[in-house]
């Protein structure tokens, strides 16, 4: 059982495009469920399901949509007819993102290709009717923008292990740091919170875990508002860098090093033959992780037990088993 430092809720709080869960709110009157979403994820999930479209007055089905004039400021207009929807759709992006700012999410998924939700490479046509592979859909561009620290990721993009599993990473820090702001801390408490994750943020930024560390270093006794929204902020674009295998490879010899002296020659060889293993891309993540977890719970290593790191995300979500 985590310590409150390394504690989530029990649900996260994930904003998502309503058609991938399954609703039949897209311009064709179907939807695009997303069974990862719903049948793995769901269970440790509050959603808030939204769609931009649907929400500015469209009818289903609908003429479709498309992004038209310049990457900087695109429009958004109905393809058949040219109604230029750009302004009520930015209005409405302006009123929601506000809204859903108060509802502390942990994190959002959008709808990729969406003129309205699409992340990542949306089509800009341009004025030679060709379009550009490299916009941003209007609501999407509104929740970065206003909410940078939010782990925000595309349906699409979740099928790739790697980035799957940093963005449920991240997710449930993010879930994490709502809890842990709801205790009213103290100096100490950061001082314990930053603990419990030192080793899950050195696996993705040396550097970062340097300044966290001076941040939390220079915390006077009183902790001000400022102070941890400067962390909070640190520590979310610590996360938001890949963590790689030579980083997760150092991370594990970190670990492995608290109790080494306590394990016999053929143990210790072990321990480092499947760290190797790992860095060499020869075995997944949970391998390594799962011997120093065993070796941790064995020897009864308290400072480890409870380190985000050997459990970011519910194991059974297999995330690691992938990486």
């Amino acid at each position: 059982m985590g310590t409150p430092q390394s504690s989530a809720p029990d649900r996260i709080r994930l904003g998502v495009s309503a058609c991938l869960l399954g609703e039949a709110v897209r311009y064709d009157g179907g939807h695009k469920h997303d069974r990862f979403l719903t049948d793995v994820l769901g269970p440790y999930v509050e959603w808030v399901p939204v769609c931009p479209e649907v929400e500015i007055g469209l009818p289903i089905p609908r003429d479709t949509l498309r992004l038209v004039g310049s990457l900087a400021a695109p429009r958004l207009v109905q393809e058949k007819t040219g109604e230029d929807l750009t302004a009520r759709m930015q209005q409405y992006s302006e009123d929601r993102v506000r809204g859903l700012a108060e509802l502390e999410l942990d994190g959002y998924v959008l709808k990729r290709a969406s003129p309205s939700c699409g992340l990542f490479r949306v089509r800009v046509y341009r004025d030679n009717g060709i379009p550009a592979a490299d916009g941003r859909g209007l609501f999407a561009a509104a929740l970065a923008t206003a909410l940078p620290a939010l782990p925000i990721e595309e349906e699409g993009r979740l099928t790739d292990p790697a980035i799957r599993e940093n963005f449920i990473e991240r997710v449930f820090l993010a879930a994490r740091w709502r809890a842990f702001i709801a205790t009213r801390p103290r100096s100490r408490d950061l001082v314990a919170f930053h603990a419990a994750h030192k080793f899950a943020v050195l696996a993705h930024s040396p550097a970062h875990y340097a300044r966290l560390g001076r941040m939390v270093a220079a915390t006077g006794r009183v902790l001000g508002r400022a102070q941890l929204e400067a962390y909070h902020a640190a520590l979310m674009e610590a996360f938001a860098v890949r963590a790689t295998r030579g980083r997760h490879a150092n991370v594990l010899q970190h670990l492995a090093g608290y109790f080494k002296r306590d394990l016999g020659p053929d143990e210790r060889a072990e321990q480092v033959e499947v760290i190797d293993e790992y860095r060499r891309g020869l075995v997944p993540l949970v391998v390594p992780l799962t011997l120093v977890k065993h070796h941790v719970r064995r020897l009864g290593v308290s400072y480890l037990a409870d380190q985000v790191y050997l459990n970011p995300h519910p194991k059974e979500l297999m995330l690691r088993n992938h990486v």
